[in-house]
């Protein structure tokens, strides 16, 4: 991991985006970081603008609360994902649906780009893992394997692994090479609870969040675990490495945010900004500015 020693966040000028007619389930910034996309219980996908705040639009269409949302790398698309089984793809540039994928036959609770934007990658309540062609909207692939819900999925920074996490306490890292035999790589077990949430770091380190209240730092092409975060007195929800490695951010289900030091799995700030509960975290790109959303006081 990175060597240097991690810079100081500070809770500073906290901007509320407010127009959401429910709680928000997660939030996610553009490739360049001048576009906010949150997801909602009322059932839109809302666009902001990061800097003013500006709300640049509501997008109906889900039948159900929106779970999760993302933007393609290439920030050309983005895909929310609904209570309603589906995943919609949606144009950047024109607000609007281009294709909605069904297959899943439960809530769908997590979805996940490729790094070239060509494939997506989803999961939910019915134990399936589905890869999909993202110009065509057909399915490609569909990965058995987890016995419980899966709630959190990562594509590896060089598209040939996806990770998936799962109820069943374990995390599931799919080999995605053409020609592959068998599409199932390898498994990382170690927690001791669901694993809620994990992400991908830029040079391929992996986390993952649970519910016995850990956080684990792998190394997954030599699956070893490289470090334990404790600290959390509920369930870890959400997770984001900053992008210089040196930092990842926590939350709990609370109103809490940790920030940790990767290199020595220590504790180094605690956040407690105006929120009620806390469900998401995310770095901005630049890594200067750490969005967290939920429910407000």
């Amino acid at each position: 991991m990175n060597s240097r020693a991690p810079g100081t966040l500070t809770v500073w000028r906290v901007k509320f985006f407010r127009r959401h007619r429910g709680e928000v389930n997660f939030s996610a910034f553009s490739p360049d970081g001048q576009t906010l996309l949150t997801a909602s219980e009322d059932g839109c996908v809302y666009g902001w603008k990061t800097q003013s705040g500006n709300l640049l639009w509501r997008l109906a269409g889900h039948t159900g609360p929106v779970k999760f949302c993302r933007f393609s790398p290439d920030g050309r698309l983005f895909a929310s994902t609904s209570c309603d089984c589906t995943i919609r793809l949606w144009d950047v540039a024109e607000a609007k649906c281009l294709q909605i994928l069904k297959g899943h036959q439960r809530s769908v609770e997590t979805v996940s780009f490729s790094p070239d934007s060509k494939q997506l990658a989803s999961g939910g309540w019915d134990k399936r893992v589905m890869l999909w062609e993202v110009q065509s909207g057909q399915m490609l692939r569909h990965l058995a394997g987890h016995q419980d819900s899966i709630q959190s999925s990562d594509f590896a920074p060089s598209s040939d692994c996806l990770a998936t996490g799962s109820w069943d306490s374990t995390i599931r890292i799919w080999d995605l090479r053409a020609g592959t035999p068998t599409i199932f790589h390898q498994e990382l077990e170690g927690h001791s609870g669901n694993i809620s949430c994990l992400c991908y770091s830029a040079s391929g380190l992996l986390a993952s969040g649970s519910w016995d209240k850990t956080i684990h730092i792998w190394k997954p092409s030599t699956r070893s675990l490289l470090v334990q975060l404790k600290g959390h007195v509920t369930w870890v929800k959400s997770i984001a490495f900053s992008p210089d490695e040196l930092q990842l951010a926590s939350i709990g289900y609370s109103r809490m945010v940790n920030v940790w030091d990767c290199n020595t799995g220590k504790c180094i700030e605690t956040l407690k900004g105006a929120l009620d509960v806390a469900h998401t975290c995310t770095f901005t790109p630049d890594g200067k500015l750490l969005l967290v959303s939920g429910v407000a006081e």
